[in-house]
């Protein structure tokens, strides 16, 4: 079955048949893959191309940064490090091909490191480091507001960047205390929100309503304060870092990081791990693992109190 028959491409910047056709036979004429190997690198350059639909980027001029959103992106849905360090093997391979055949002038992936296949997960943010991002944003400024919504939104629910930006004011159930959210695959689930998020959230209701709002975006939570329509994914990328950044912050940071930390305080406090596992919306129990760390300390704690062995025996006295 030939590439373009399996794929029915006009997203990711128009990127044409005839290119994909030529990409695919050279997968398996000239480097001579199997074809589980193709229907890997096809499935992989679907996300890809997918993401960049999404984002309104042209496939042709993306740049480092763009890259970093996506597999960012692949974090967000507990795609593995070792899945996604194939992920980017075929990203490069794929622009490698497009630089030779002089598509792109550079290879954007030049410069793109592979994720650290021991290291599973990414940063987790204190309590106090999240506090002073959200200080640190300037209210005087007319989306100060909206930022300081959107980064207790993302800490306080565990969204993923996408869910916030698709969640709509109809999703809202403030009086009741949750939020509906539309996940992978337009699952729905409920998640508590808390009175400080609520609190945000009506202040930056205060600034919504003076935004001339594009038709078609009058539902949506987050609005871009210029154009008047949803926000996109790249655009809280970007400046998470630089909030990060401005609070001397040191880790590596995304909208990501902010679910994360999440789900390890709800871990580090004492809740269920299938309680988290239904507030990230997590179908299996081994996603949310990869999510959440262990404290190490208390869980040596934990067994020393508890566990059999370690029980002082008081009658031996």
């Amino acid at each position: 079955m030939e590439y373009s028959e399996k794929t029915s491409y006009n997203r990711g910047g128009d990127v044409s048949k005839v290119l994909l056709r030529r990409y695919y036979q050279y997968l398996k004429l000239e480097r001579g893959l199997s074809e589980n190997t193709l229907d890997a690198y096809t499935e992989d350059l679907r996300k890809l191309l997918d993401f960049f639909s999404d984002e309104e980027l042209d496939f042709r001029a993306v740049s480092l940064d763009d890259l970093h959103q996506f597999m960012a992106e692949l974090a967000d849905v507990g795609i593995s490090p070792r899945s996604m360090a194939r992920i980017l093997s075929g990203i490069r391979s794929f622009y490698r091909f497009l630089y030779v055949e002089k598509e792109i002038e550079q290879d954007p992936t030049e410069l793109l490191e592979s994720p650290k296949i021991g290291r599973r997960l990414p940063e987790v943010l204190t309590v106090a480091e999240i506090d002073a991002m959200i200080e640190g944003i300037d209210l005087s400024q007319p989306e100060g507001q909206r930022n300081r919504a959107i980064l207790e939104m993302l800490y306080s629910c565990g969204l993923r960047v996408s869910e916030l930006c698709g969640l709509r004011i109809s999703d809202l159930f403030l009086e009741e205390g949750f939020i509906r959210v539309k996940g992978k695959g337009e699952k729905e689930r409920l998640v508590p929100i808390s009175g400080r998020a609520v609190h945000e959230l009506e202040n930056w209701f205060l600034c919504r309503n003076l935004i001339r709002i594009k038709p078609g975006h009058e539902d949506f939570v987050f609005l871009s304060l210029r154009r008047g329509t949803a926000l996109s994914r790249i655009t809280i990328f970007y400046w998470v870092k630089e909030l990060a950044v401005a609070a001397g912050i040191q880790k590596t940071i995304s909208p990501h990081t902010f679910r994360h930390s999440f789900a390890t305080h709800l871990l580090e406090g004492g809740a269920n791990l299938r309680v988290i596992q239904a507030m990230l919306g997590h179908e299996s129990i081994s996603t949310t693992e990869i999510y959440t760390h262990i404290d190490r300390s208390r869980l040596r704690r934990e067994i020393m109190e508890h566990h059999p062995r370690n029980i002082r025996d008081d009658s031996s006295k």
